[in-house]
């Protein structure tokens, strides 16, 4: 079901979402770990969900050997390749994810939150168009905020490259409440 969007109505929560994939093509590579945290405006944790995403290890070795990038993150490529037939089907998530949403935004739209979330976007709306659907069309990308902190205030964050999925969502909550924390204590 896709929720009615009051354009007037302010959020009351986040949908913090972050993916990692074997690559950034929506095109051609896949999902492989996704972690989501909901939280209120104060960052307070309501909500978790965690899943690796099963897939072919075939495919799974092809797409992430393609990937110049795993060379720095060895250690994840492995344990994406450890895991290649574990985890949930994509279908199983998307459903685990609705009922997910379902629960904790009722009918209200989720506002996905996160670093360069856009680019999740792109593979959820790919890959979970059912789950796409009940998202607003509004996101809270923390990377827009770095933009404006670095190149104003000349104010940098330095986090954590881990690089596995809930870790990185927790590094992006810890950035945002940074800059947050920044302009009251510039206030003051």
């Amino acid at each position: 079901m896709t929720p009615k969007i009051d354009k007037t109505a302010a959020p009351t929560k986040l949908l913090w979402v972050d993916l990692e994939m074997t690559g950034l093509r929506p095109e051609k590579d896949v999902i492989v770990e996704i972690a989501a945290i909901v939280t209120d405006f104060e960052f307070n944790e309501i909500g978790r969900y965690e899943q690796i995403v099963s897939q072919p290890c075939k495919l799974l070795k092809k797409l992430l050997d393609e990937n110049d990038w795993y060379n720095d993150y060895p250690e994840n490529k492995q344990t994406f390749l450890d895991m290649a037939g574990a985890g949930k089907t994509e279908e199983e998530v998307e459903a685990e994810l609705l009922a997910f949403v379902a629960e904790h935004f009722g009918d209200e739209p989720a506002v996905l939150a996160g670093n360069s979330i856009h680019n999740d976007r792109k593979f959820i709306a790919r890959y979970w168009p059912s789950f796409d659907m009940r998202l607003h069309y509004r996101m809270l990308d923390v990377s827009a905020w770095k933009v404006l902190m670095q190149g104003r205030y000349e104010v940098n964050y330095e986090k954590q490259d881990v690089h596995r999925a809930f870790d990185d969502i927790q590094a992006s909550i810890a950035e945002l409440k940074y800059y947050l924390d920044w302009f009251k204590d510039a206030k003051n």
